[in-house]
């Protein structure tokens, strides 16, 4: 059994990837299956699910990078390689850090509205948009990575970067109200 599972042989290299897949998708599924059981007993309403889905796709990231990273030490041939591109890593990290500037912008900025929690999942906010009176409102459907989503009352999804949303003063409101008074001088006002 030991030889069928040396590193140093291509077959072997093969199923301790695939035992590693294997783990990997067993513990994608036992972190899912923890999130969602931890929501199902919250009885109080303190743990956010825009949060808990954060971090459970966080969680399920890391997991799979280790995995990852423990396979490629267990490789010779992988720890050779992987020794030889260090070099060019670091020059590609620098490249894909400008290049990526606003995907990462958002992504930081999605992790401050997590844990800061302006708003959660059904707030009413209204937002800077560039509508006919400046702004919108809507109800928070989602918090991803990378953008918020909301829906307005006539059914349409705004998705905002979180970078922009993370920057922007909105307006949270309360539940059950119906639109604010419109701006002054937007001509929102009876046409007579």
């Amino acid at each position: 059994m030991s030889q069928l599972l040396d590193p140093h042989q291509i077959t072997g290299a093969l199923l301790l990837g695939g035992l590693f897949a294997l783990v990997g998708l067993v513990l994608s599924a036992l972190v899912r299956r923890l999130f969602r059981e931890a929501l199902r007993y919250d009885r109080s309403d303190r743990i956010d699910q825009i949060t808990l889905s954060f971090l459970s796709h966080l969680t399920i990231l890391v997991i799979w990078i280790v995995l990852a990273t423990l396979y490629a030490h267990l490789i010779p041939a992988l720890n050779r390689l992987g020794t030889a591109l260090l070099a060019g890593v670091s020059l590609a990290s620098v490249i894909v850090g400008f290049a990526a500037q606003t995907t990462l912008g958002n992504l930081i900025a999605g992790i401050s509205l997590v844990l800061y929690k302006p708003f959660r999942r059904g707030d009413r906010v209204q937002v800077a948009a560039p509508t006919q009176h400046a702004f919108e409102i809507g109800e928070v459907e989602d918090i991803s990575l990378g953008y918020t989503v909301l829906r307005t009352d006539d059914g349409r999804q705004i998705v905002i970067a979180n970078g922009t949303m993370a920057q922007q003063t909105m307006i949270k409101l309360v539940p059950g109200t119906g639109n604010p008074p419109a701006a002054p001088g937007s001509g929102a006002q009876g046409s007579g």
